[in-house]
């Protein structure tokens, strides 16, 4: 009989077979933004509980929010919320069954980045104001 020559490969396509692209990217950023708002809900519920609760307990809370450490979270919250908004808009249309060619599949996520990071900036500008 022949023999067999083994060929050492991966035993499926992983991340060293494949370069980074822009729907693969805005692909994993829906799942990282949608678990991070799991964590922002969580804090703006403890929030509002120690609102219900006590004045010391929600002084506390209020403290932690409202903290820079609180700023930073709450403005990558309403980053990731912007995000996972318009990436919702996308697949919208990607159910439709528009948009799946690549270059636009491309543009599209180009725009659910950048989009994302210019309403952040507006709702962070308008929060100040107000």
């Amino acid at each position: 009989m022949a023999e067999t020559k083994q060929v050492e490969r991966p035993l499926s396509p992983h991340l060293q077979v494949y370069r980074m692209r822009v729907p693969m990217l805005t692909s994993i950023l829906t799942r990282i933004t949608g678990n991070a708002l799991i964590v922002s809900t969580i804090l703006i519920v403890w929030w509002l509980l120690a609102a219900a609760t006590s004045e010391s307990y929600f002084n506390t809370a209020n403290a932690v929010l409202t903290s820079w450490f609180g700023d930073i979270v709450m403005t990558l919250s309403v980053l990731g919320l912007w995000y996972h908004y318009l990436a919702g808009l996308r697949h919208l249309l990607y159910d439709a069954g528009r948009g799946l060619d690549i270059e636009t599949a491309v543009k599209l996520g180009w725009a659910c980045l950048i989009g994302s990071v210019v309403l952040t900036v507006l709702t962070v500008i308008i929060f100040q104001i107000v």
